[in-house]
Formats: C-alpha cells, structure tokens, sequence
C-alpha cells in the first residue's frame, strides 16, 4: 500500500498498549488531533532521541489538545523497559507484525530497516501531516507541534 498523504483518512486500529491498555485510533474522532509516530527501534540511538524529544515536548502537545502515539515493532516488554528508562509520558504500541506500518504504508528504509515517519490526526481523523525522515528524530517534533499549531 501507498503511504497515506495529507487529506486521506486515517486507518482505524484496535490494540493494546505496553501497559496493556487499549488504544483505539478512532476513540480520539471528533475530540482531539492525534501525533502518531513509527519508529524503528526501542533504545537504539536515534529512536531514543526522538522519543525524548516528543517526551520533552509532550507538554506542548497536551497543550495544543494532541495525543502521543509511538509505534516500533517491539514486544510490550521492550515498550515498557523504554518508556520507563527515558519517563515517557506517551502510549507505546506494539506492531510485531508490521499491520500497523502496512495499513499507515510506512515502507522499509533500503529495503531492511523499518521506516521513521510521523502522522499528525486531525479531530476528523484526517491526515495532516506526513513527516519521513530516518536521521532527523528531532525534527519530527517540530514539524509535528507546527503541523498541530495551524489546526
């Protein structure tokens, strides 16, 4: 599948996060904008330096009325070691089987590394922004608050 562009809907999903708690995209339909993040790897480099960038603007994003949603193909175990680790505030989602990467059409970097990209939801579930980019963890954030702060 093609990578979703502003303007598409966003998928549905219905999963657990890594307390267990479910997450349920359209839960947030009608009441608040979304920030979902793919990454590649729990406490890898340069996914931890993303997630505490969104740790360390999460503030920004409750702020501006956004959810968090991080997703790496990691067990709950791995989110749950990483989140407390680095104190993130934010739900993490497992996508062992890469349904999540495959619906949002996150593709491979090179072909063998899982892609980095960033969905800003809007309150109808539309697609706001799409954000790709393997190296710049940070940027992901900025672009993310901006995205959230023209509506």
């Amino acid at each position: 599948m093609a990578m979703l562009e502003p303007g598409d809907p966003a998928p549905d999903f219905d999963t657990l996060d890594h307390h267990g708690e479910p997450v349920r995209l359209g839960d947030y339909r009608g009441r608040q904008p979304v920030v979902v993040y793919f990454y590649p790897k729990d406490d890898t480099p340069v996914c931890t330096r993303e997630a505490c960038a969104f740790r360390d603007h999460y503030e920004d994003f409750v702020n501006a009325g956004a959810e968090v949603i991080g997703i790496s193909g990691d067990d709950a175990d791995s989110h749950r070691k990483f989140a407390a680790t680095h104190s993130l505030p934010f739900r993490l989602v497992s996508d062992g089987d890469g349904e999540l990467r495959r619906a949002f059409g996150v593709s491979r970097t090179l072909g063998i590394m899982p892609g980095r990209t960033t969905f800003v939801i809007d309150r109808a579930g539309t697609v706001r922004l799409v954000f790709s980019s393997q190296l710049a963890a940070e940027r992901h954030v900025r672009q993310a608050l901006a995205a959230i702060a023209t509506g």
